[in-house]
């Protein structure tokens, strides 16, 4: 998505790109705004005034095809926009200009508590809650996946078990509600934990520009939410399912 609007594919909207872009990115920087210091009501004039900067101008082109990570990209853009004080001229008020923030966003709340947690640095912060928006998002895509099968339900209850951190019931409780045999509810989650490692992984694949670049990813960001949650280190990815082992397994 994002870096298909650098490589100037004529299959590609770049525009559409760019849109999608600030949909899915912009809230790691109004987190990053406000563990600067700035309040909410100036944290979210200047996102958005730096994603209309960021549209109105060419800025994709200057992404170091040597490091590729968007992420990086964009906090490292952010902050010189910010050093410039082009935000001095250009900041929008909400309900103005050409970009829409979701600044309703129900996720908002969730982020803010990510921050409470620990007092992080603003990098620190940042990564989080990339972190989580790539977490919700892929979330979105699986639950899409699931609905699309007529098996709505089955994701509800297999879902706890996606994350180490989340207080599923007993395999065999769950077992039972779902009419299949215990081996066959571990199968379902091995498929559901399977899946969402195809998913985030193809969801990072947006942000970098060469395959070995997503486990790096995983890896940093992970390692950013083992921070959040007091684990021993950075996790490491599964090779079984493709997600950090410490966020997506749990025994039954």
């Amino acid at each position: 998505m994002v870096f298909s609007a650098q490589t100037a594919d004529p299959h590609v909207d770049s525009q559409t790109a760019l849109n999608e872009l600030c949909t899915a990115y912009w809230l790691p920087l109004y987190v990053w705004t406000l563990r600067k210091g700035h309040d909410r009501v100036a944290a979210q004039d200047l996102t958005q005034a730096f994603f209309v900067h960021l549209l109105e101008g060419d800025a994709l082109r200057n992404v170091d095809p040597g490091k590729g990570k968007f992420r990086s990209f964009l906090l490292a853009s952010y902050q010189n926009f910010l050093a410039n004080e082009h935000d001095k001229q250009t900041t929008l008020k909400r309900g103005g200009g050409t970009v829409f923030l979701p600044l309703d966003d129900p996720r908002l709340e969730a982020q803010f508590a990510a921050l409470a947690d620990g007092e992080p640095t603003p990098d620190v912060a940042y990564d989080r809650s990339w972190a989580l928006t790539l977490i919700q998002r892929t979330l979105g895509l699986l639950r899409r996946d699931y609905a699309d099968s007529g098996k709505s339900e089955q994701f509800a209850l297999l879902q706890p078990y996606l994350s180490a951190d989340s207080a599923g019931p007993p395999y065999q409780e769950t077992a039972e509600r779902m009419g299949m045999s215990l081996s066959g509810v571990k199968m379902a989650i091995l498929r559901l934990r399977r899946r969402f490692g195809e998913l985030i992984r193809g969801e990072i694949a947006h942000t970098v520009l060469t395959s070995s670049q997503i486990d790096e990813e995983l890896e940093v960001l992970f390692g950013a939410l083992a921070g959040h949650r007091a684990s021993e280190g950075a996790p490491t990815v599964s090779p079984e399912t493709g997600v950090p082992r410490r966020w997506g397994e749990k025994g039954g």
